[in-house]
């Protein structure tokens, strides 16, 4: 259950409570009150964003991080407030593994199965059984599977051309599962599978992903551009100001991109 905030607190312990269902940090150091002023009390009520818009890009950054109770404290509070869904959240794990690495997803994924089963106990209830993994809703066929994966791969990166089949990376991996099955799986949408790959691309300082998925971001529509100027505040609040300010150039740079191309193909 929530935890009230204590109305001994100042608004950014209030607004901590509120969110994450946790007493207020006891911590009395001024650094410590102004940071959660500014990140629970300003930057998660802000308007650009949905709350559950912003899950999506805390909790790969927490997750890539490192850091362990601070992802136990974020599932937990996105999970016991209803704003995302289990079955949300396993598939959020699994695109971070794509774009972030299996290992770190591991434990992501670990904690994730934990919380779930923390929030049940609590309630005094058995855990739900998992969603049936199949069928699959994308071809088992090979070429019917490379082909939906290089659709796939045209219309989530808005460019006219896939890379070759013929090279274990781009085929087997690219083609075959990330865009022929994980872009195409039912258990998120296409906004949030966004927002959770240009935070990835964000923090590993990928020069050419960072462009091409804030381009596609903007191109498709997805992510508008206020939504996309506030994705880079919420990056910044939880992975640091040096590669938000990466992020933000690349940010100015793919808009006036995306307008220069929408004026030239008549589109307001």
């Amino acid at each position: 259950m929530p935890v009230p905030p204590s109305a001994e607190s100042g608004p950014g312990g209030r607004a901590f409570a509120a969110l994450m269902a946790l007493p207020t940090p006891a911590e009395a150091a001024p650094a410590a009150e102004t940071m959660l002023d500014f990140v629970f009390a300003q930057v998660w009520q802000r308007p650009g964003l949905s709350r559950r818009d912003r899950w999506f890009v805390a909790l790969p950054c927490v997750a890539a991080a490192d850091a362990e109770q601070p992802l136990r404290e974020h599932v937990y509070a996105a999970l016991v407030s209803g704003d995302l869904t289990i079955d949300e959240i396993r598939e959020a794990v699994l695109h971070f593994a794509v774009y972030s690495g299996w290992p770190k997803a591991s434990l992501f994924n670990m904690i994730v199965d934990e919380q779930w089963e923390r929030i049940h106990q609590d309630r005094g209830e058995p855990a739900p059984a998992p969603q049936p993994l199949l069928p699959l809703g994308t071809p088992s066929d090979p070429e019917a599977r490379l082909l939906v994966g290089e659709q796939a791969f045209r219309d989530v990166n808005c460019v006219p051309y896939e890379p070759i089949r013929d090279n274990p990376y781009s085929g087997a991996g690219i083609l075959n599962f990330v865009f022929g099955e994980m872009w195409l799986r039912p258990g998120l949408g296409m906004k949030e599978r966004r927002l959770i790959t240009v935070a990835c691309v964000a923090f590993q300082d990928a020069p050419y992903p960072i462009l091409s998925h804030v381009y596609a971001a903007l191109k498709s529509r997805d992510v508008s551009f206020d939504e996309i100027d506030e994705l880079a505040l919420h990056f910044g609040v939880y992975y640091g100001w040096p590669k938000a300010s990466r992020l933000i150039q690349v940010i100015e740079e793919q808009k006036q991109r995306v307008t220069d191309e929408w004026a030239a193909e008549g589109i307001s």
